[in-house]
């Protein structure tokens, strides 16, 4: 039965403000996502320079992402969530200096691949706070009972502006080059930053210096621990994209394997967000009613299946139908965990929670950027996208059968 709440949802307007603001933030993080893969690969030919880009960044993600979940839960909301977009406005914008003026200043192509390194590196920190920020928000923006839509409507909207930027970021590279790439990635950034300026303030529920960091920061993870729920399907969701994560390779097969330049690499690279994009829309009216614990297991399998086939095509199209397919899987994975999440965590604890999940998220994600560059140079790029596709089958039949409470859950 098709359902009309998320449009009820949407007359919110203060949730439209938020929603518009991460649209074009993600949008800008996609994109630059996109052009750093590009970039990186053309300065050193090396597809293990690709892998070290999310290790990079996923060092200190995780590091700081508890201590940050302390600071969300205990600081005023919209302040931080301005805060950290500046940072990363800063910190993008000192990348302009490699790209416009790396021949006046001598840079080698090893000297301007260090440099991003370091950059990412920093944009890490920003995103271990950035990153719960926004479902933190969404809760007492919508009210409870509208919960559930918001969060889906929420993932539709990232994933529309992850395929959205990894596309139009490639399109962009081979149109203007990547240093105008980059202007325009700025762009976007202050443009979230405006609409991410009219929503209204929320505080904390807690007083200043009320919790001791290290308290706090146990009291959620303990949180997680004893919600097997949540733990199960972060679990789940983390090793499956850390082995499954062939999309880190994407630049190697469109430059090597698949031949198809800059312009078949940014539709290659949106793939499958586009099949995460359309199953979510179509989830947004059409939602899941019950079996979310089975569907769950067998999505994340049959994601692991589309890997192999990626690995194993020759043909574009071919390889791009497996990464759609792969994204249809992975959208409907990402709204049940999502909404297993929030639904399951109380509002003085959402912060600490969220970084935590924040953490399976970057760990999965990044570190899976990294396993795919280590693998790749031992295993050679095929094999290792094969060998991810094939672990990841594994695992979701491993949670199958051995988490049975998260194989029955039902919301």
């Amino acid at each position: 039965m098709i359902s009309l709440e998320p449009i009820k949802t949407l007359k919110n307007k203060e949730f439209r403000n938020l929603l518009t603001g991460r649209f074009f933030l993600i949008l800008a993080f996609r994109m630059l996502a996109t052009l750093l893969g590009w970039w990186v690969y053309q300065l050193t030919k090396d597809p293990f320079s690709i892998g070290l880009i999310g290790l990079s960044e996923v060092i200190p993600a995780v590091s700081t992402a508890l201590y940050a979940g302390h600071v969300i839960d205990m600081n005023e909301k919209k302040r931080m969530l301005l805060l950290c977009t500046s940072g990363y406005f800063v910190l993008i914008a000192l990348l302009l200096i490699p790209a416009f003026y790396s021949s006046n200043l001598h840079f080698t192509g090893h000297e301007i691949t260090y440099y991003i390194y370091g950059i990412i590196f920093l944009t890490g920190i920003c995103r271990a706070f950035i990153g719960p920020i926004v479902p933190v928000m969404i809760p007492k923006i919508v009210g409870q009972e509208k919960l559930a839509n918001a969060i889906t409507l929420n993932q539709a909207t990232f994933l529309t502006a992850s395929v959205s930027g990894h596309a139009i970021g490639g399109f962009l590279i081979a149109l203007i080059t990547i240093k105008w790439t980059l202007v325009v990635i700025l762009f976007l950034i202050l443009l979230a930053s405006l609409f991410f300026f009219q929503i209204k303030k929320q505080q904390s529920e807690y007083h200043k210096n009320e919790l001791q960091v290290w308290a706090s920061m146990k009291e959620g993870i303990t949180y997680i621990y004893r919600t097997k729920e949540i733990l199960g399907a972060l679990c789940l969701d983390m090793f499956a994209v850390l082995f499954g994560g062939a999309v880190a390779m994407i630049p190697v097969f469109a430059s090597d394997i698949l031949k198809v330049g800059a312009d078949g690499f940014g539709l290659l690279n949106a793939a499958s967000d586009i099949g995460s994009m359309m199953i979510i829309v179509t989830l947004s009216f059409i939602p899941l009613r019950k079996n979310q614990g089975k569907i769950l297991i067998g999505v994340v399998a049959g994601f692991g299946l589309c890997i192999i086939g990626f690995g194993l095509s020759k043909l574009y199209w071919l390889s791009f139908l497996f990464l759609m397919l792969s994204g249809i899987f992975d959208g409907i994975s990402v709204v049940i965990r999502g909404t297993i999440v929030q639904l399951k965590t109380p509002d003085h604890i959402r912060g600490r929670v969220m970084s935590a999940n924040s953490i399976f998220i970057m760990s999965s994600n990044e570190m899976g950027q990294f396993e795919s560059g280590v693998a790749a140079k031992l295993l050679g790029v095929v094999r290792s996208v094969v060998f991810g596709g094939t672990m990841t089958v594994l695992i979701a039949l491993f949670v199958g059968k051995f988490v049975p409470k998260l194989r029955k859950m039902e919301y």
